[in-house]
């Protein structure tokens, strides 16, 4: 499941690019969830564990992928730490439900983030409500971000 704690929190790493930067490892590119979320998020293909073909930014390193995707990645994939998703744009809002109906991840969000018109299921950790639509959402994020 996922849950969201919204606000400020000690243990979360706010600065994800810093982080991806020092602790990624090259074969996570080989995963198939890795490669379909930064093909979704950032319209980029994986050619290897060291080179993406971004459309914008020609070949690059995993290291330039967009900060979002980045974020995205290490929710995914380094299961003991909380990460701020709120470095995160709303086009990432699905793959966190999709991660999270795979797992149970916590992120942290500074911001209200879209999550859709479908239904969900988010655990709210400030408050220990489990929301399932935007509509119950709002009123309790409003209240810490």
């Amino acid at each position: 499941m996922l849950r969201v704690w919204f606000g400020d929190r000690e243990d979360v790493i706010y600065n994800t690019s810093v982080f991806f930067k020092f602790n990624y490892l090259p074969e996570w590119l080989n995963d198939k969830r890795v490669r379909e979320m930064i093909h979704d998020v950032d319209h980029s293909e994986v050619l290897g564990t060291g080179a993406i073909d971004s459309p914008v930014l020609g070949v690059i390193a995993p290291v330039n992928l967009s900060g979002g995707v980045k974020t995205l990645i290490l929710i995914d994939k380094v299961k003991d730490k909380i990460f701020n998703a709120s470095n995160c744009g709303d086009n990432c809002a699905g793959w966190l439900l999709k991660i999270g109906a795979d797992k149970d991840v916590t992120v942290n969000l500074r911001h209200l983030m879209d999550f859709g018109k479908d239904p969900f299921e988010i655990e709210i950790l400030n408050t220990g409500d489990i929301v399932h639509s935007m509509r119950e959402l709002v009123p309790i994020a409003g209240r810490y971000v």
